[in-house]
């Protein structure tokens, strides 16, 4: 299959209306509806659900999205060329498909959405993270979102789903894995891209827990996080020494040894941390 609807292949899209990738716009265009469409069945069952793509481009993953059946499609572009192109889209899918052109990071989708709303996106390079983090960091739990479904550099994938004991393992990790089930599902060689960018990519789908896994505060367990990571190499009685001056008494109160470095601490222990110094942070 070499089509997944009635519209023309991406290259010749691209193509017509002249959309050369930007760099500046950390742009990177898979161009195989295929694969595509694969993306979006990552997502799971989309029929009853809003979905919120970021960064759509000209459209690939948004077409495998509506053609695997999404009810309706909220598509925020920031690069005002690719407006069109999602325009013939949109004609070709009825009242299913919304643009919105601007920045992901400064835009509210929600007076947009109905739930259920599950996010699926190609994301650029240059504001993925930054847009994982809002979305696990919400004031209020359970989030927006049922499920996230997002590319990434395969280094960052890996560092969702990294283990204590890892290179990959920090914040990140902590901070998916604490509120969500997160795995790697595809990955995605450069050539898949046009232009091929210079690392491999890695498309991570993370399902809300409908509360976080171990109980702590948000705010105490991402300074503690912050702190033990950002000066990783040292021991933990050194790194948390500016968290709380008898930070030893809180490591042994929460089952982990002052000697320890952050790398090789559990999401468990680090919220049972957390925990411990809530009264006092």
């Amino acid at each position: 299959m070499s089509q997944i609807d009635t519209l023309p292949p991406l290259r010749e899209v691209i193509a017509t209306h002249q959309l050369s990738a930007r760099k500046s716009l950390g742009q990177n265009f898979l161009l195989d509806l295929n694969l595509t469409a694969k993306i979006a069945r990552q997502a799971g069952d989309l029929t009853g659900c809003d979905v919120l793509e970021i960064g759509p481009g000209p459209g690939g993953l948004t077409r495998g999205l509506l053609a695997e059946g999404a009810r309706r499609v909220l598509a925020v572009e920031k690069d005002s060329r690719c407006l069109p192109v999602l325009a013939e889209i949109a004609q070709a899918y009825p009242d299913r498909l919304q643009v919105i052109n601007g920045d992901a990071l400064e835009i509210d989708p929600l007076e947009y959405l109905t739930p259920p709303v599950r996010v699926v996106a190609n994301l650029p390079y240059n504001v993925g993270t930054e847009l994982l983090v809002r979305w696990l960091t919400p004031k209020a739990w359970p989030p927006f979102w049922q499920s996230l479904t997002l590319m990434f550099q395969r280094e960052v994938a890996e560092r969702i789903v990294a283990q204590p004991g890892s290179k990959a393992y920090g914040r990140l990790a902590i901070l998916a894995q604490w509120r969500a089930d997160a795995r790697i599902v595809l990955a995605l060689p450069p050539g898949a891209f046009t232009p091929p960018p210079k690392v491999s990519s890695a498309v991570v789908h993370l399902d809300a827990l409908a509360e976080p896994r171990f109980p702590a505060d948000a705010a105490v367990l991402s300074r503690v996080v912050a702190a033990a990571f950002n000066q990783r190499r040292k021991m933990l009685r050194a790194s948390l020494k500016g968290v709380s001056p008898d930070i030893e008494e809180h490591l042994v109160a929460a089952g982990i040894a002052p000697t320890e470095r952050a790398e090789q601490v559990s999401l468990e222990a680090f919220c049972a941390l957390a925990r411990s110094l809530k009264p006092l942070v």
